[in-house]
């Protein structure tokens, strides 16, 4: 029988990430968390010397992935299961995950840290510095997932209609441009992983309560319009709805289709 091992975080990460749909699927995007270590363990010396590195590894316990899959679906490339240990996806045997990180500040037993792709709330295990003159290796092919990232980036462009909602989105403090650019130039077909459906002929990005309706022809993705998620019923219990001013405002401003 193989012997069970013990892990004992060593801190929790605070992130703007709530769910896995808003986390980045690797570290990019400069978002920020900051990590508080666990006090009475005499972490203070531990993390002497931190100070000065560009980049640390964290490692951390993916705790809301209850169950491990052999072979999972993949956010890129062909419609096709790859083997668990060919992916990072986080249903794994052992949930470990590992992200590099930039090392921001450290103040007494808190770090702060940028291009973060965890959870709000995940458990740290582990922190290792980066060593770039070891661990860079541009030159090494990453198998699979080399000849997927051959296959092209698309090209994001926006009708009239979806440039005037997006401005006027950002005005109420919703700013989508960006989570729809990092999905769709890399992969804008139907993905349960990427929350893109095909409906009644056309295809549809969710995030969060909102819906990008968007076309492909070859390389180019376009954006035709927004809308959002949630019918006038489910508005009236305003306290339920995520972004509900904005969401309000914005069924105000545009005649709502259902997607």
């Amino acid at each position: 029988m193989i012997p069970s091992l013990t892990l004992t975080p060593i801190g929790y990460i605070s992130t703007p990430f709530t769910s896995k749909a808003e986390a980045p699927h690797q570290p990019e995007g400069g978002a920020e968390g900051t990590i508080k270590l666990l006090e009475g363990q005499n972490f203070e010396q531990a993390l002497e010397d931190l100070v000065g590195m560009e980049k640390i590894w964290l490692l951390y316990w993916f705790d809301r992935n209850p169950n491990w899959k052999p072979k999972v679906l993949v956010p890129r490339g062909p419609r096709q299961k790859r083997g668990v240990f060919a992916t990072r996806s986080p249903h794994r045997p052992n949930p470990i995950g590992l992200s590099l990180v930039d090392l921001v500040k450290v103040h007494g037993l808190t770090l702060r840290v940028r291009n973060v792709d965890l959870l709000d709330g995940t458990p740290i295990l582990d922190i290792k510095p980066y060593l770039p003159n070891v661990e860079a290796h541009a030159d090494a092919f990453a198998g699979w997932i080399e000849e997927a990232a051959k296959s092209g980036a698309y090209t994001v462009n926006y009708s009239p209609l979806a440039k005037e909602q997006l401005a006027f989105l950002r005005k109420h403090g919703v700013n989508l441009a960006e989570r729809i650019e990092r999905v769709l130039r890399r992969d804008p077909f139907p993905h349960p992983y990427k929350r893109i459906e095909e409906c009644d002929g056309r295809l549809v990005q969710a995030i969060r309560g909102w819906r990008i309706v968007f076309c492909v022809e070859g390389y180019m993705v376009t954006v035709e319009e927004i809308q959002s998620g949630y019918s006038k019923e489910a508005l009236s219990d305003f306290n339920s709805v995520s972004d509900a001013e904005a969401q309000s405002a914005f069924l105000l401003s545009y005649r709502n289709r259902e997607v």
